[in-house]
């Protein structure tokens, strides 16, 4: 472990699991991205030994919820040995946007691209696009035109419109 704490912002990747069969340490993984392109971004797993934390961890954090995460970089001594983040603190800096009507719909995925977030559902090759805020970027007719929305999406808020 490094002596110095490190502070990372990101999105939380997926649901939060306990770490143990008691919950009192709590593993998740943090999609952290310096900038917002999609290849800058890097997927780090994390894990919290505290056990007031790690219940606060296990049952009320979000996907999709943007954390600050303070704590200590393991870096791995063998190369089967994953690199970790042993968290000390943690902050809620904004909850992911809630969507309606999901329960019904089990086949439905919410995936996050950089400041987007996307509906997927496995019945339909149509997607639904939010912005972090839940405003509306639009529908795409299948998976692979996505960053065509995004883009068109884009350039009207730099043209100032909508």
């Amino acid at each position: 472990m490094d002596t110095e704490p490190i502070v990372l912002d990101g999105f939380l990747e997926e649901a939060t699991v306990p770490g143990d069969l008691h919950g009192s340490t709590a593993r998740f993984r943090l999609t952290v991205s310096p900038t917002d392109e999609r290849t800058d971004e890097m997927i780090l797993p994390c894990g919290v030994t505290d056990p007031a934390l790690a219940l606060a961890v296990i049952h009320y954090l979000a996907p999709g919820d943007k954390l600050r995460v303070t704590g200590y970089l393991r870096l791995p001594r063998t190369p089967d040995e994953p690199v970790w983040l042993t968290v000390a603190t943690l902050a809620v800096l904004e909850t992911a946007p809630l969507l309606t009507n999901l329960a019904p719909d089990a086949t439905a995925v919410l995936e996050r691209f950089g400041p987007y977030l996307c509906y997927f559902d496995a019945d339909t090759t149509v997607v639904e696009i939010f912005t972090e805020t839940g405003q509306p970027v639009g529908t795409s007719p299948d998976p692979d035109k996505i960053g065509a929305l995004l883009e068109a999406f884009e350039q009207r808020q730099a043209a100032g419109g909508e």
